[in-house]
């Protein structure tokens, strides 16, 4: 999954923008079950990236419900 700048996520819909949440929290979760199971993962970056991402879309979400 591509990971979304602040200018890319203030251009996404509302359907749009929970979608991209429900996709990368689910990749998330894959993430971390590789982790939890002794695994380790392709680009442990990666992980980081995805929470930024996550917390960009929440802010986006917050700042719409509040507007």
């Amino acid at each position: 999954m591509a990971i979304l700048r602040a200018q890319d996520v203030h251009q996404l819909s509302e359907v749009e923008l929970q979608e991209q949440m429900e996709k990368l929290r689910m990749e998330l979760v894959q993430h971390y079950g590789k982790v939890s199971a002794g695994g380790a993962t392709e680009n442990p970056g990666h992980i980081g990236e995805l929470r930024r991402t996550i917390a960009r879309l929440m802010t986006e979400k917050n700042r719409r419900r509040t507007a």
